[in-house]
């Protein structure tokens, strides 16, 4: 399968995702609204990640997988030799009964994903061991301060030099005063 044919898979997954919402939710009101990242949000994140070159994201946070195939749309556009992109939700499958990997799987992307079910806290050290430089990080997890703050620690060192970080939900006090501190 060519470089446009998997963009356009990815991008049909992308499409129907944000009309039609997930196959499911969890039973909370309006879940997937106030979780996801928006779409218009989704592209400029996978603009960023296309303008950088990407070959090798970490993301935080999976759920319902809005952000993980813009991230993943972005790394098969890109078209780089080993597309990787490593994604760490502990709660992917006992909260949100793996609907977010089932998303991926649809588009195609779970060649180049690796879903981690654990802690960033304990998934973040184990990349640092295991060598992995990753161009860029998208960090839309735990809110609380210090787990903000310990994902951050990790990927400054994980993320190369002049790569990319991005943060969601900055407007939060415990994100904001993360990434300031």
């Amino acid at each position: 399968m060519g470089i446009e044919q998997r963009r356009a898979r990815v991008r049909e997954v992308r499409r129907r995702l944000a009309l039609e919402g997930p196959p499911r939710t969890r039973e909370r009101q309006r879940d997937f609204e106030t979780v996801t990242l928006p779409e218009r949000d989704c592209d400029l994140l996978r603009d960023l990640l296309i303008a950088e070159r990407a070959e090798a994201v970490v993301e935080i946070g999976l759920a319902y997988a809005s952000s993980a195939l813009a991230i993943g749309e972005a790394l098969v556009t890109v078209g780089r030799p080993r597309p990787r992109h490593v994604i760490v939700d502990p709660f992917q499958e006992r909260e949100w009964s793996n609907v977010g990997w089932e998303q991926l799987r649809a588009a195609g992307l779970d060649s180049i994903a690796t879903l981690m079910l654990a802690p960033s806290s304990i998934a973040l050290p184990r990349l640092l061991t295991e060598n992995l430089v990753a161009d860029a990080a998208f960090v839309d997890g735990s809110h609380r301060f210090h787990e903000v703050f310990v994902d951050l620690y990790f990927l400054r060192r994980i993320v190369r030099p002049g790569g990319l970080i991005v943060v969601n939900d900055n407007w939060t006090p415990s994100v904001r005063t993360a990434v300031r501190y």
